[in-house]
């Protein structure tokens, strides 16, 4: 049978940014070329020398971004490689939201199938929303298939319960064979820096993040807390901390992978303050499982709440609560017990549900479904 080629196309990816839409990308590409599926990414990069890179094996083939408006890059000069790139592939596999694309995708006249993994609903630009809502109800209608990450975020979204297709719902899994394992070194490092038994946040640092109801969790706690990544938000929040003096926080900064799993290992729990429907899943979240930390999440009706369990793999409190978030690190904090329940039920979650082989092979039946192939 001959390989199935699929191009992901989406608006950013490594090494330019770190965060959970590339992450995703990464692990459903690499778990499918271990599965016999070929894979590239395209996607505009303000720096694309070389052209062409290589990712954990996956060739990504970068276009110059010229410009982005409310978060949405434009790479003007993108369609005759977008081309090429569609001639080459079986499958185009877009991931939403980037409305460049939707705009790219109808002058290509792409024919191929095509998948539509729809991360998040856009939240923000409600403005802008009125202009481009046309351009997304007909690329959303024009894909073979449209794919939301979890059963909650499918049944909340307004967006796709106004689709008149089924959807196709396949969760996020990562494959911890692609994380490298900390070495001494490293961890003795992390530790001497930051210490242990904190509470750790990772990602990028976004207005949908709830780091400000962190911070204000953080206020007169004797917890401490660890803040990863790098962001639009990062001067904003550090000039916080410095005016409030809430010294009991601190920055690491953008990390590597094997510095972000030393920092994992080295916490008592996760926590993902996230309070509005722009975080639709959270794939920290799916990192704290595998690495058996217990998780502290808001609920914000999306995926997050699927992946951490109330009560079984840490606690999810109400959004935007700082009183709440406190609560809920604090009885961590001291509950020694607990926290390693949470922890030892984390990782069984992980081991049944969030492996990126089990959302390679949902995919791989996807395309092959649209290809006409039958096992």
């Amino acid at each position: 049978m001959p390989t199935i080629r699929v191009l992901h196309v989406y608006r950013t990816f490594f090494p330019d940014t770190q965060g959970g839409a590339e992450e995703t990308i990464r692990q459903i590409t690499v778990g499918l070329k271990a599965i016999g599926v070929e894979a590239r990414v395209f996607v505009p990069s303000p720096y694309p020398y070389p052209k062409t890179i290589s990712v954990n094996g996956i060739k990504v083939v970068r276009t110059k971004l010229h410009f982005e408006i409310a978060s949405c890059g434009f790479a003007l000069t993108s369609i005759p490689e977008f081309k090429r790139q569609v001639a080459w592939a079986d499958i185009v596999h877009y991931h939403f939201p980037w409305p460049f694309a939707d705009l790219l995708n109808l002058l290509a006249i792409v024919k191929k199938p095509s998948v539509v993994t729809y991360h998040s609903d856009i939240v923000r630009q409600n403005g802008l929303m009125k202009i481009y809502q046309p351009l997304m109800q007909n690329f959303l209608a024009s894909a073979s298939s449209v794919v939301a990450t979890s059963e909650q975020y499918r049944d909340s979204s307004l967006v796709l319960g106004a689709l008149k297709k089924p959807i196709d719902v396949v969760p996020i899994g990562i494959d911890e064979n692609s994380y490298p394992q900390p070495t001494g070194g490293t961890v003795a490092r992390m530790e001497q820096t930051y210490g242990s038994g904190f509470f750790f946040f990772v990602g990028m640092l976004r207005y949908y993040k709830g780091l400000h109801i962190l911070l204000e969790a953080c206020q007169g706690a004797d917890f401490e807390v660890v803040i990863a990544g790098g962001g639009p938000l990062e001067a904003e929040l550090k000039q916080r901390v410095k005016a409030e003096k809430i010294s009991n926080v601190r920055f690491a900064g953008r990390v590597t992978d094997e510095e972000k799993i030393a920092l994992m290992d080295l916490s008592r729990a996760m926590v993902f303050p996230s309070h509005l429907r722009s975080e639709a899943f959270g794939v920290t979240l799916v990192e704290g499982l595998m690495r058996g930390k217990a998780l502290i999440s808001a609920e914000v009706g999306t995926g997050t709440s699927y992946v951490n369990q109330h009560g079984e793999t840490g606690f999810v409190v109400q959004a935007d609560d700082p009183g709440a978030l406190q609560e809920a690190m604090m009885r961590l904090s001291v509950n020694e017990e607990e926290t390693l329940r949470f922890g030892h039920a984390a990782r069984r979650r992980y081991e049944a549900l969030f492996t990126s082989d089990r959302m390679a092979r949902a995919y791989h039946a996807i395309y092959k479904r649209l290809l006409g192939e039958t096992e």
